[in-house]
């Protein structure tokens, strides 16, 4: 097994949302330059040691890519023009995370160019109160305006959406979803929102100034976000993901169905040769690293494996192919979580199909608890 996707990081940002807790720093006297130069090495050095023989799909994220200028974007696509794309083929599935204020058509021409083939903008939110409370500098009126611009040169867009935020109400989690839908898009990410350590939002809770909706609430959101989007034609394929036929994300599938990948550039992970991957996180190390720019590598057990793919592939909509799991694992599916199939059936959170093993509605909202169930739990002689 070689690795399918490629991802690539891009620490910088113009500014810094109040909940997000990736590796990023203030782009404002960045070493940028040396930055790519590393990371094209990286590559260079990757693909030495663990080449593949196609690549499916290539996404870019951060950070903010679109904080680049115009030069420094156009040097990235020249990298992944160089070194990723004679793996690929026409079938390519090619991402740039965007900021709805900070990708100008000048960078949109340039991605276009290099090969780009789908755009994901982090919109969150369409209510302007509520994007400053989060920390966004973008307003609704520029979300329509960029991506009425980058449908005239890409036909596959995506949008990210946040519920569960401060104060957010459900009439406007459905004005969020049903302002998304008017939009040329193909794809919704719907995120709840997460209280990740040494984030502005995290010391606000810890000092009580974070007025958060309830868990009953929360649920609400996620019901009403599911019913919504729907509704507007876009199916769900995964617990927060939504899609026109045809427009799932190719990337994101490959974690889902835990194969194996590159992850590039600083605070990245790959998951190549059975085992994880950390790259060095701290900019100026990660510059200046000799050979791989690794941290730490955690090589996975067999059944290590064979649990992440249940709780990873339990997150789509089809669920866990029976057939494939046996096929890659050499045992069959009821051998090695059986236990854990029987005592869950009951409690109506799975359910079979002849070809899958699959959360059912009232397992969805349980996710997490039904994940655990697999975790220590196999089988194997």
């Amino acid at each position: 097994m070689t690795p399918r996707a490629a991802y690539v990081h891009i620490p910088f940002c113009e500014h810094i949302c109040y909940y997000c807790d990736f590796n990023k720093v203030f782009l404002k006297n960045q070493p940028v330059a040396e930055y790519l130069d590393a990371l094209e090495r990286e590559i260079e050095l990757t693909l030495q040691q663990y080449p593949t023989d196609r690549l499916e799909t290539i996404f870019i994220g951060g950070g903010t890519p679109t904080a680049l200028n115009e030069q420094q974007m156009q040097r990235l696509m020249d990298i992944i023009s160089k070194h990723l794309l004679p793996l690929t083929d026409e079938t390519l599935e090619y991402t740039v995370e965007s900021n709805p204020d900070g990708v100008s058509p000048e960078k949109l021409d340039i991605m276009k160019a290099g090969g780009v083939n789908r755009v994901s903008f982090g919109v969150q939110s369409f209510d302007d109160g509520l994007l400053e409370r989060i920390g966004r500098t973008h307003r609704e009126a520029k979300v329509a305006e960029t991506l009425d611009e980058a449908a005239k040169r890409f036909d596959n867009i995506s949008v990210d959406l946040m519920f569960g935020l401060p104060n957010q109400t459900l009439e406007q989690v459905k004005y969020d979803v049903e302002r998304a839908l008017r939009l040329p898009i193909t794809h919704i990410s719907s995120y709840s929102l997460i209280l990740e350590p040494h984030t502005v939002f995290a010391i606000q809770e810890r000092k009580g100034k974070l007025p958060l909706p309830t868990q009953d609430l929360e649920a609400e959101m996620y019901r009403l976000m599911i019913e919504t989007i729907e509704a507007g034609g876009l199916k769900q394929y995964e617990i927060s993901n939504f899609s026109l036929p045809g427009k799932e994300s190719r990337h994101n599938r490959v974690y889902w169905e835990n194969d194996e990948y590159y992850g590039f550039g600083a605070g990245s992970h790959s998951y190549i040769n059975q085992t994880r991957r950390a790259n060095i996180a701290p900019i100026p190390h990660y510059i200046k690293a000799e050979g791989l720019p690794v941290r730490n590598e955690t090589p996975l057990t067999r059944v290590e494996r064979m649990e992440e793919e249940m709780f990873l592939g339990l997150r789509m909509k089809q669920g866990v192919s029976i057939e494939h799991f046996e096929q890659k694992y050499g045992i069959a599916l009821d051998a090695a979580f059986g236990k854990t199939i029987t005592k869950l059936l009951p409690r109506g959170l799975v359910e079979r199909t002849d070809t899958h093993l699959r959360l059912t509605e009232a397992g969805v909202p349980l996710a997490n608890e039904v994940f655990a169930e697999f975790i220590g739990e196999a089988e194997v002689e």
